[in-house]
């Protein structure tokens, strides 16, 4: 388990989901020109996932993507159906991305089970300490599969932006997949060697969970969006 994502309208109005929800401020983050988006992003690492942060991500207004006019962004976040839930709802969780030593042979066992993760593309973005390098996996369709709870790979290069930032009271304890097609799920998250980092169970109803320990007290973020709106 590498990042959350959780896709805001702004980031003016992640930060404030965050401070209301999760009781505290991001403040790291930066830009990412290839996709035309920039995000917040903090450490949730945890004894049971310790290499692990929280991205608030959004569309950059002041930004065009570097990527052809013909593909997507990442994540779905060009998705109108997305857009509108987040537009109704607020920032919401969306989906995760999984760390892999080596990204082209995850894909490849993948592919084995007839998924298609898409392209490795090189990407990269500045920070204060430097420059970010890493490779992910990007479909032209822009396609998360399997409403998100299938993670995007990540293979990242010498520096992972948890190595720089500080513990902040938030901690990720459990990580739930819900999904139709569980079996499948299960086998390619086993395929690419992260079956003990998500707990995966059958549902018609697809839902990313995340439990969450934070300065407020225990926090669950859901991607479904029936469960938002019961909140």
């Amino acid at each position: 388990m590498d990042h959350l994502v959780v896709l805001a309208a702004d980031l003016a109005s992640g930060v404030d989901w965050c401070e209301r929800k999760l009781g505290i401020t991001p403040t790291a983050g930066g830009e990412h020109p290839l996709m035309g988006t920039h995000n917040r992003i903090f450490n949730i690492s945890s004894p049971a996932h310790p290499r692990a942060y929280l991205e608030i991500i959004a569309i950059n207004p002041g930004a065009s993507k570097a990527i052809s006019t013909s593909a997507r962004r990442w994540f779905d976040m060009d998705d109108a159906n997305l857009q509108a839930q987040v537009a109704q709802h607020g920032p919401q969780l969306i989906h995760w991305v999984a760390s892999v030593p080596d990204v082209a042979a995850a894909c490849t066992a993948l592919s084995a089970l007839d998924i298609e993760r898409g392209a490795v593309i090189t990407a990269s973005r500045p920070t204060p300490r430097g420059v970010l390098q890493w490779q992910i996996t990007v479909r032209d369709d822009g396609l998360r599969l399997m409403d998100g709870c299938l993670p995007t790979l990540i293979q990242w290069g010498a520096v992972h932006p948890c190595d720089s930032l500080p513990a902040v009271g938030v901690q990720l304890a459990q990580l739930s997949l819900q999904h139709a097609q569980a079996a499948t799920l299960q086998a390619a998250c086993d395929a690419i060697g992260v079956g003990p980092q998500a707990a995966v169970a059958a549902g018609n109803a697809p839902d990313l969970t995340a439990q969450l320990t934070t300065p407020l007290g225990p926090v669950t973020l859901s991607s479904s969006t029936e469960k938002k709106a019961a909140t």
